[in-house]
Formats: structure tokens, C-alpha cells, sequence
């Protein structure tokens, strides 16, 4: 049976679209958001309440507790089982989410380098003692691929880069193969303009304020949110737990989070115009009367 994929940028729609293509596909949603995996990340990864679930069962939401760090290769397995289970029940499995790599890893044959503790500590202690800057650095040097493709100041992915070119004598890039599915599938993307997906995010990011962020981070932080590796850098979470710690004001940290939450939008839009394999679907205000209808186009078109 094939999976389908609804990807793009965040504040796009994909959580509306999701859920309705369910309803129309006889589906249900499989969660492809990497915050969303995480329990109690509630309003700050703009998770699907049950109301507006509207009934379509989701997997894969709350999945790992706020100090767990993230790991691709168990969504993967996590993902891949959960597709099973629903093609099993006869009913089509709808993959939801704009983490690029988190969908890669489910639709595309892809294998991911394992771990070694050792080196793993050393570069986090290093990490720790020189800074996420000082260490893309030196990724430049040993794999300027890497090195381009991954934020500098995203301590966690420069870590990551640095032991697998350890550990296998490679480039971490390199390890990605040629987009290549492991089972039928199709993507439907959702593509904003531009000043459009800006002004979506300032309001996600001002209704976030209004339903609680600071007072669910404040929560989060008692569950030991700071010592989440991955939990703690999330867009928002992360603003708030430095005015909880006094570092800034919360005047600061909305307006640090539309910025930043802009700027992520922007590299998974780069991240899936890579993929020629995603069909684009204009959702702006403009074209959302027949989104939809448009989407079940698009898969039709592709059986």
C-alpha cells in the first residue's frame, strides 16, 4: 500500500491537510515532527489537540520523555512499524511532519551509522568546554559537506557529524544516499509565499504566548527539561528557558522565536525543494479553498 507524505514548512498547514486527507483515504496520521515525539511539548510544537484530531487516530505523538535525546534511527523503526500496523488494518498511513530527515528516514531506503559511546562523551565534553562554534569549525576542515549543510550553532548535529566521520572514516553527508523509497509513497508539499508563511509564524508564535508557553515550560523544566539534549532546543522552549533562568525578558524570547522559527522555515523549505520527487501545492490564503481536493490530485495522480 502507499504512503502518503504531506511535507513543507512549518505554519504551512500540513496538520490540517493531514487529517482531512485521512478522512478522505480511510487513513490515519503518522507523526514525522521531531518535537512532536517528545511528551508535554504541547504548545510549543503546535501539536494536534484532540478536537482537532477530528477522530483520525495518530501515532507517534508523545512518544519519549523530555530527557531523552533524539535518535532517527529509532523513529525510523518506531515509523515503520506504525505503517505496518495500519496498512495491516487495510487503511492508508498518512506520514505528517516537516523534520526532513525524520521523513527520509521512513519513506527512503536509508540505513543509519551506529554509535559509539566513547567518542560520542569525548565530543560531548568537548562540546561543553569549547563551544558548538569552535567545533563546526573543525567539522569545516574534515568535511566542509557536512559542515555547510548543518547549523553552526546546532551543538547536537555537529556532534553527531563529528562521530560518524570518526567512526566510519566518512563524511556524515555521504551517508545520505540517493532519494531512493523503500515503499510506494508519494509527497504532497504545501508551499507558502514567502511575507505569508512570516506572518503565520508571528501569530502561531503569539498564540503559543496566549494558551500558556512560558507556564507549560516552567513545567517541563520541573520534569528536567533542561537536561534534554534535544527537548531543551526547541524553538520556543528554549527562548523561555532562558527568561526562566533570568538570562532575558519574555519581550525577548517571543520576538527570538519568531525569528528563529522564520529562519527554520526557510531551511526545510530548502530541504524539500531538494527532494523533485515532492508534488507542490500553492496554500496560501488564495488557494485554500480546493486544497484538499488538489491533494487528492496529486495521489491519485501517482497510482
Amino acid at each position: 500500500m502507499k504512503i502518503v507524505a504531506v511535507v513543507g514548512p512549518t505554519a504551512s498547514g500540513k496538520t490540517d491537510l493531514g487529517v482531512q486527507l485521512a478522512k478522505a483515504l480511510d487513513g490515519e496520521v503518522v507523526n514525522a515532527d521531531s518535537m512532536q515525539l517528545y511528551r508535554g511539548l504541547d504548545i510549543g510544537s503546535a501539536k494536534a489537540s484532540l478536537e482537532e484530531r477530528q477522530g483520525v487516530p495518530h501515532h507517534l505523538l508523545d512518544v519519549w520523555d523530555v530527557t531523552e535525546p533524539a535518535s532517527v534511527a529509532e523513529y525510523q523503526r518506531l515509523a515503520r512499524a506504525a505503517i505496518a500496523q495500519v496498512h495491516a488494518r487495510g487503511r492508508t498511513a498518512v506520514l505528517v511532519g516537516g523534520s526532513g530527515l525524520y521523513v527520509r528516514a521512513v519513506l527512503d531506503e536509508m540505513a543509519f551509522p551506529g554509535t559509539d559511546e566513547a567518542v560520542r562523551a569525548r565530543l560531548e565534553q568537548e562540546l561543553a568546554e569549547v563551544g558548538a562554534l569552535a567545533l563546526h569549525a573543525r567539522l569545516a576542515e574534515l568535511d566542509p559537506a557536512a559542515a555547510a549543510a548543518i547549523e553552526p550553532r546546532n551543538g547536537r548535529r555537529v556532534v553527531r557529524a563529528l562521530e560518524v566521520g570518526e567512526i566510519t572514516g566518512r563524511g556524515f553527508v555521504a551517508e545520505l544516499p540517493e532519494p531512493t523509497y523503500a515503499a510506494p509513497a508519494v509527497q504532497v508539499g504545501l508551499r507558502v509565499p514567502r511575507p505569508e508563511l512570516d506572518e503565520r509564524i508571528a501569530r502561531r508564535v503569539d498564540v503559543m504566548w496566549e494558551r500558556g508557553l512560558v507556564e507549560e515550560t516552567r513545567e517541563l523544566a520541573g520534569r528536567g527539561l533542561r537536561e534534554g539534549p534535544t527537548a531543551s532546543r526547541a524553538l520556543g522552549y528554549a527562548q523561555v528557558l532562558r527568561v526562566l533562568d533570568g538570562e532575558a525578558d519574555e519581550g525577548w524570547a517571543r520576538e527570538e522565536t519568531v525569528r528563529a522559527t522564520r529562519r527554520f522555515a526557510r531551511r526545510q523549505e530548502s530541504w524539500f525543494r531538494r527532494d523533485v520527487r515532492v508534488h507542490w501545492l500553492d496554500a496560501g490564503a488564495g488557494d485554500a479553498a480546493g486544497l484538499v481536493d488538489r491533494a487528492l490530485r496529486s495521489v491519485a495522480g501517482h497510482e
